[in-house]
């Protein structure tokens, strides 16, 4: 195995050492050589240990260190490991009444608190493969006892300098400022590898003063131990920082003696295959990646000069990498991989490369469908992209799942989607089994253990209780299965849940095993009671809509009475229709009026105000009455209309406009006169022809505060037939109005009926299959042929 080697130049890439290492952590094969290695030699320090204490032969050492594993119930490596730490704390040689077939050579007496520890480590750094490996279990032993803050590996170079090889406890930035460490006089570690003696520092004033004190700032660590390791081949000095300033008792300078004693061989396993490096090929990347199974590439980030990463050189790649790759610029090797597939950016890759670089540790991809080509025939396979720090590189490696992994991914992606578990308990072991999302469910923590069924009812809310504890028993007595809706009560508040389980019986009937599902329905409950209160809060404003449209539909009869037959002001025979608009709560404001004026002429008024219900009710209501009561009283056309515009003006609350026609027949001349408010134009049959008044100029009611308004006159003939009539009865959306002013003339002029009801006739041509959503309003006045 090789310790982290790191790129001279950003050009160049790590050596076979390294990579080397990434390899043999990925084939179980390599780190079972290297377990064996490190296995035997152990096992021939333990054997030397008893043929110097026994006096017997390597072979009956060998048989006397299996017996005692057997018999302990130990392995052969850790019965191995007990008797080194024995011997190097025994003091005398054997008894002279030692057995005669090699018994336990171990210290007599030896504390076994203070020995598990030791072994349980000892047993740790003989699996170890990095000196950062060695590190991180130094730290995690000593913090349970010593308490100890961050661990240091310094290994000496031939230069003379040091270089940190292995670290816990650091963050990336003391890592970097500390990795090389030039060989000045007063570096503790250095002044420790060169006397061979264990440096401890606990007074940090005085310390300060006699050696270079590494750290940003150095009273971060106020008491530190620099123990020297050295072995055949190694010369490295292990550091142990402390922040707090407190001395290193006696058993504390013993165990750390100990420690560092037990790092020397496993230090110098982990070394060795870097000396043997140097004579490795020009190039060992490329050839290690040629000969890969798998695809897999190594990139270098290439950085800004603010030290942002804009983009990675492709370093080395297998033949099958090109596949995932999909460029088209011939050999990836040695371009920047943005040119080589320029929407990487946007893709997973790109965001697991840069969160690795963030983070240091391993990140891996959502899975995805890739196609490819096996045993000829092209079929979709799962992938996903997988990126392991390596120094100042990056090793991507494409994984392809089995059929099992996708199935497993699939079962939790169902899952996570149903917001439910699966939950398993035999009865006749007791023992329960919970998918992880049936913790998330429960809001249970996973480190806890699953609740036996009988005891899943505590869960429950206490009104809730009783039916879940029922289901349980009828399902332990006779077998029978349920469906049990309950709630429980978590951080979140009140959850909603669905428990649902089937038993599977023995030969005798007897449940033995129970197997269900637990499912969230919180938010499907949270939607069934928001439905039922919305259709609540429906029904009531449709009671609500109902009452105001009866109300306005009696205040609309009252103030605008419908006569039952044709009227006859000034000689004319008129037909009026209203036709409310068919939707129930657009009750609207148009209205009419056809009276005789005192001085014997007719006046015709036919009006729309915008908008529906009360308040249009109540705005109809005024500007009828307003405009009969100007007209009766001497205002002329032009003066009723300016009036009533200030009118609508001033009354602000309802913000209301209204469209209007104004007309004044004199029977004497058969004069009649109109003026209009942006209403549509009255439409005059004579002879069979159709025509529609050409408008005179004026704007709606209550649009701007100094309209214009003009009259005009029209001559009509004996015979002649005018309609007024509101915009209800031409407008369809989202036609334009003149298509519906063209359909009235051509109905009007292919239906020229004299005889009374044949308005109504007319409103069912012009309506026919019509869903109005307006109202309208129709004076159809017809002037008597023949004078009487």
């Amino acid at each position: 195995m090789s310790e982290p080697v790191t790129p001279a130049d950003q050009g160049r890439v790590p050596g076979l050492a390294e990579m080397a290492r990434v390899v043999a952590q990925q084939r179980a094969e390599l780190d079972r050589l290297h377990e064996q290695a490190a296995t035997e030699a152990v096992v021939e320090r333990a054997k030397g240990v008893v043929m110097a204490l026994t006096g017997c032969s390597a072979e009956a050492a060998g048989e006397t260190l299996l017996r005692r594993s057997v018999t302990a119930g130990h392995s052969l490596l850790e019965e191995c490991l007990l008797t080194l730490g024995a011997s190097e704390r025994t003091a005398s040689p054997a008894s002279d009444d030692a057995p005669s077939d090699a018994g336990d050579v171990r210290a007599p007496g030896a504390p076994d608190g203070s020995d598990d520890g030791l072994r349980e480590l000892a047993l740790a750094l003989a699996h170890v493969l990095t000196p950062q490996d060695l590190a991180r279990n130094v730290l995690q032993h000593l913090t349970a006892g010593q308490a100890a803050d961050s661990v240091v590996v310094y290994a000496r170079r031939p230069d003379g300098s040091l270089e940190l090889v292995g670290h816990a406890g650091l963050d990336a930035g003391e890592t970097a400022r500390w990795r090389q460490l030039p060989p000045f006089n007063g570096l503790a570690p250095l002044e420790a590898l060169r006397t061979g003696e264990p440096l401890w520092l606990e007074d940090f004033a005085e310390d300060s003063k006699r050696f270079l004190l590494i750290g940003e700032p150095p009273e971060r660590w106020r008491s530190r131990a620099w123990l020297p390791v050295r072995g055949e081949g190694t010369d490295v000095c292990l550091g142990v920082l402390r922040t707090g300033e407190r001395p290193f008792s006696p058993g504390d300078r013993a165990r750390l003696l100990e420690i560092a004693r037990l790092c020397a061989r496993p230090l110098h396993a982990v070394t060795a295959p870097a000396r043997r490096s140097a004579v490795a090929s020009p190039d060992p990347v490329g050839s290690l990646f040629e000969a890969l199974p798998v695809a897999a590439m190594l990139l270098t980030p290439l950085r800004t000069s603010t030290g942002e990463t804009e983009d990675f050189r492709i370093e080395a790649a297998t033949a099958q990498a090109g596949a995932f790759l999909g460029g088209d610029g011939g050999e990836p090797v040695g371009q920047r991989l943005r040119a080589y597939r320029p929407g990487v950016a946007d893709e997973p890759l790109w965001q697991c490369c840069l969160a690795t670089l963030a983070g240091g540790e391993r990140q891996e991809g959502e899975p995805f469908a890739h196609e490819e080509t096996v045993d000829g025939v092209r079929e979709l396979s799962t992938y996903s992209v997988r990126v392991t720090p390596l120094e100042d590189a990056l090793v991507v490696i494409w994984v392809r799942h089995a059929p099992s992994d996708r199935q497993e991914q699939r079962l939790a992606e169902l899952q996570r989607l149903g917001n439910l578990g699966w939950a398993n308990w035999d009865l006749s072991t007791g023992e329960a089994s919970w998918s992880p999302h049936a913790f998330t469910v429960l809001d249970r923590d996973p480190a806890l253990a699953p609740l036996p069924l009988t005891e899943l009812a505590t869960l429950a809310l206490p009104e809730d209780r009783p039916a879940l504890e029922c289901a349980v028993r009828d399902m332990l007595g006779g077998g029978r299965p349920f469906d049990v809706l309950f709630r429980i009560r978590t951080e979140r508040g009140v959850r909603h849940l669905r428990l649902v389980a089937e038993a599977l019986a023995d030969v005798h009937g007897r449940p033995v095993d129970v197997h269900g599902f637990i499912q969230d329905l919180t938010a499907r409950r949270r939607a069934e009671l928001a439905l039922v209160e919305s259709e609540r809060e429906i029904l009531t404003q449709h009671d609500v809509l109902r009452t105001e449209r009866a109300l306005v539909a009696r205040l609309q009869h009252a103030l605008l009475p419908l006569p039952g037959h044709p009227v006859h002001p000034a000689g004319l025979r008129v037909e009026v229709a209203y036709l409310p608009a068919q939707t129930d709560i657009h009750v609207g404001g148009d209205w009419f009026s056809a009276i005789e004026l005192p001085d014997g002429d007719a006046l015709f008024v036919v009006g729309d105000v915008a908008g529906h219900g009360v308040d249009a009710v109540a705005t109809m209501a005024q500007l009828r009455f307003t405009a009969k009561g100007m007209v009766i009283t001497g205002s002329s056309l032009t003066g009723a209309l300016g009036r009533l515009n200030t009118l609508l003006l001033h009354s602000r609350e309802s913000r209301a406009t209204a469209t209007m026609v104004l007309a004044r027949y004199r029977p004497s001349e058969r004069r009649l006169v109109w003026a209009q408010a942006g209403h549509t134009p009255p439409l005059l049959l004579r002879d069979g022809g159709v025509t529609y008044l050409r408008r005179p100029p004026g704007m709606l009611l209550g649009a701007a505060p100094a309209p214009h308004y003009e009259e005009t006159e029209c001559l009509l003939e004996p015979g002649d037939r005018l309609l007024l009539y509101t915009d209800g009865l031409v407008e369809r959306p989202p036609e334009n109005i003149d298509q519906g002013l063209e359909r009235l003339a051509e109905a009007v002029a292919d239906h020229p009926d004299e005889e009374p009801g044949s308005l109504h006739r007319l409103l069912e041509t012009m309506l026919a299959g019509d869903d109005r959503r307006d109202d309208v309003c129709v004076l159809d006045i017809r002037v008597p042929k023949k004078e009487e």
